[in-house]
């Protein structure tokens, strides 16, 4: 059964609606642990204070803000506590928006959302709302000792939630902004666009395997003498082009190829896909 992530109320107005929230997606992958190479064994990491000249318990440890590099300041869980705001409890809507005004660049980590049976109707309507006006929810909420901004958005049966970024932690990056503007040809525009619309079909996310992480779980099982070693994969040698439209031309007469021998691996689903409801985590050690 999913845990519990956040339980408090999203506020519309006088409205409140009792919700839980629970992690949508979570990265996952085959992890490795640290193993001594000389006997096998896994290695274990202590805390050590050059001070005291020990290792100290989980107990002693307090949070600590650096005002140089040897001076804290120290704070208690119990301060911070007191400190949280409203939204620790209580998600209140602060405007509408349209869902496109909101640039993915900005999204952070999603959630689902679920009504508690009291709020089950008014958790309706409001999805229901948004639904057909094609709108996004702005709203603040207090989540893992930190005051986010979120997008709640209709999704499926229900609002998921994004937390998004504040615009002072999205990077100012020079090498990015400072790129110099280069003169394309019309004809090359269009050509290109000709490629684009001959390799544009529907987004079918299940259709996308991390192959890099077959093949470790592969080497994995055959060091375990259950499965053949898997092959080495070539790298593609690529240089720069220098006849744009030459490239485009080439690149368009095989296209169809490469799309029929897409199209022979994967069959389209002929229904929405359904999410997982437990996947098992590989992991290695």
């Amino acid at each position: 059964m999913a845990s519990t992530v956040w339980k408090g109320y999203i506020s519309f107005g006088l409205i409140s609606v009792p919700i839980r929230l629970f992690v949508a997606a979570r990265e996952q992958h085959i992890s490795f642990n640290q193993v001594h190479q000389v006997c096998g064994t896994r290695i274990k990491q202590q805390l050590f204070c050059p001070h005291c000249e020990r290792v100290v318990e989980r107990n002693e440890i307090a949070k600590g803000y650096p005002i140089d590099k040897e001076n804290f300041v120290l704070v208690s869980s119990e301060e911070l506590k007191a400190l949280e705001a409203s939204s620790s409890e209580t998600m209140e809507i602060v405007q509408f928006v349209k869902l496109a005004e909101v640039d993915p660049l900005y999204y952070q980590t999603s959630y689902f959302s679920v009504a508690e049976d009291p709020g089950r109707r008014a958790y309706s309507l409001i999805h229901k709302g948004m639904q057909q006006l094609n709108l996004g929810a702005i709203a603040k909420i207090t989540l893992h000792q930190r005051e986010q901004i979120v997008m709640i958005r209709p999704f499926e049966k229900g609002l998921v939630l994004h937390t998004l970024y504040y615009p002072e932690e999205i990077r100012a990056v020079a090498e990015y902004d400072n790129q110099p503007e280069v003169e394309v040809q019309k004809a090359e525009v269009q050509l290109a666009e000709q490629f684009m619309k001959q390799l544009t079909s529907d987004f079918h996310p299940e259709n996308f395997k991390d192959e890099y992480e077959n093949r470790v779980e592969q080497l994995i099982e055959s060091k375990q003498g259950e499965a053949p070693a898997p092959s080495t994969q070539p790298k593609r040698k690529l240089a720069p082009v220098i006849d744009l439209m030459d490239a485009l031309r080439k690149s368009m007469a095989q296209a169809p190829e490469a799309k029929e021998t897409v199209a022979k691996e994967i069959v389209p689903p002929k229904k929405a896909p359904q999410r997982a409801t437990a996947q098992r985590r590989k992991k290695a050690g």
